[in-house]
């Protein structure tokens, strides 16, 4: 598979439809077996993303200062042709750890269809504004929101050969439970690479402080702080860089869905990341 560039994200969401018959995976499941994305999701026509949209809460960047000069790597998830593309996303790829596992997955949804893929987008090109407003350089694993992969390996790499000083991969959850709700952050388990491990995990903790800050709670069922450390997601072992993998909330909780699917909850959303960055970097 060719996969897209991995640029700075300009563009918008397109409408994707399901192919018959692909397994379609998403991004979280029940936390006693979580792949790398389980859930089953249905890209359907999806809003327009880009928009600048304000919300009631305060901006970050009240010390724009302490992201000056940084580099940081933006990782929406998934894209929004993968459904249609299931020879390529299903390809294997190396896990970080001597193992395989499929390029990519399609993501999950809201019951009223609102795409992960879109979603994660959406807030990765919030987050993408504030960061440079604050005076940090960002790179993103994908342009757009109407290609294919890049894959789950890729994802980890582009962060390390753009020099990144962060990695942050946005994700939401699709767990079937639909009265589940809350974030969790992912950090990569005994992490591959050197140097990464306590400042990813320094990072997850500013970033359930951040979340909670904006009034996000966190989901119970991973842990009574909020982190879970995993094996098995491949972006994070890739990464040479501190990486976190954020489950902003459960698309499938109707509460939180309604969330998603507005343009200042996605805005409250960039905003929390963008702040637990600060907030990290502000103590080094």
């Amino acid at each position: 598979m060719t996969s897209p560039p991995l640029a700075r994200a300009t563009g918008a969401v397109s409408a994707v439809l399901l192919s018959a018959g692909i397994l379609l995976t998403g991004c979280g499941s029940d936390p006693a077996s979580a792949p790398e994305t389980p859930a089953t999701s249905a890209p359907v026509t999806t809003p327009v993303a880009g928009e600048t949209v304000g919300s009631g809460s305060p901006s970050p960047s009240a010390t724009p200062e302490v992201l000056d000069g940084l580099t940081i790597a933006l990782d929406p998830g998934h894209n929004g042709k993968n459904s249609r593309n299931p020879s390529e996303i299903n390809r294997k790829v190396p896990d970080g750890r001597g193992g395989t596992k499929a390029c990519n997955t399609t993501g999950t949804a809201t019951a009223g269809d609102y795409p992960e893929h879109a979603f994660t987008f959406d807030v990765a090109e919030r987050a993408k504004q504030l960061l440079e407003d604050a005076g940090a350089e960002v790179v993103m694993s994908r342009s757009d929101d109407d290609g294919v992969g890049p894959c789950v390996d890729e994802r980890g790499q582009f962060a390390g050969e753009a020099d990144a000083d962060a990695l942050v991969s946005i994700h939401a959850n699709g767990t079937e439970d639909t009265s589940a709700k809350g974030f969790h952050v992912i950090v990569a388990d005994d992490a591959v690479h050197d140097g990464v491990g306590e400042p990813s995990r320094a990072i997850a903790e500013q970033m359930v402080t951040s979340f909670e800050d904006a009034e996000f709670a966190p989901n119970p069922a991973y842990g009574k702080d909020g982190i879970v450390a995993r094996t098995d997601i491949a972006g994070l072992n890739h990464a040479e860089v501190p990486a976190v993998m954020i489950e902003c909330g459960e698309m499938r909780n109707r509460d939180e869905a309604k969330l998603m699917e507005s343009e200042d909850g996605r805005q409250r959303y960039a905003e929390a990341i963008v702040t637990g960055l600060e907030d990290y970097f502000a103590q080094q």
